[in-house]
């Protein structure tokens, strides 16, 4: 939920942003810029805190983190083909901004999102995990891996090991199968890498 959140946020604005250009891409390149410079747990931790406990308070919380990747893969594959001839070809026919967006242009710069995402969604998991471990993750009722650590930690005193053991492998063999889908997904969009195994 929270990559989908930074897709459904990031792409829009790094598309408007890319084909406006001037003042409107300044201002949102300077904004996405100065929430990138945050450390993502930390911006995260601190908006789990502010917004409180709940489904979507945390996916909130988490997606912030990710939108500026999102806006700036997008805004930079924009600028680089809003200049194309087929872009000049259909302003010339008279398509308005918005179906040269989300016709012409949407589909062109959205081929590297699906890495990201993938990658991404690795990541929240990790995150969502030291929320739920830090107490500011989901709801007490709602089952999650990070909690799931924190009620077995007392336990690894007395030798019951094993408690730990089953979260800690879900989380881990979840981010490293996202891991992998997302390279498998990079290989296949860029023929370039698979070539070099």
């Amino acid at each position: 939920m929270t990559t989908i959140i930074s897709i459904i946020v990031g792409v829009p604005l790094g598309l408007v942003s890319g084909y406006l250009g001037g003042k409107v891409d300044k201002i949102l390149l300077f904004f996405m810029d100065t929430i990138y410079t945050i450390p993502g747990l930390l911006l995260s931790v601190t908006l789990a805190f502010i917004l409180g406990r709940g489904i979507l308070n945390v996916a909130i919380a988490v997606s912030i983190a990710y939108v500026p990747q999102y806006y700036r893969i997008v805004r930079n594959h924009t600028t680089s083909v809003k200049n194309e001839l087929f872009i000049e070809a259909a302003k010339a026919m008279g398509a308005t901004p918005t179906r040269v967006l989300s016709r012409y242009l949407f589909l062109n710069v959205i081929q590297s999102v699906p890495v990201v995402f993938t990658l991404n969604a690795a990541d929240a998991i990790l995150v969502l995990g030291g929320l739920g471990f830090l107490g500011l993750g989901l709801p007490q009722e709602v089952p999650e891996w990070g909690h799931d650590l924190k009620e077995a930690l007392p336990d690894l005193s007395t030798g019951i090991w094993w408690t730990t053991l089953f979260p800690g492998m879900a989380m881990t063999s979840m981010v490293v199968g996202l891991s992998f889908i997302g390279e498998g997904i990079s290989e296949m969009f860029n023929p370039a890498l698979r070539n070099k195994r």
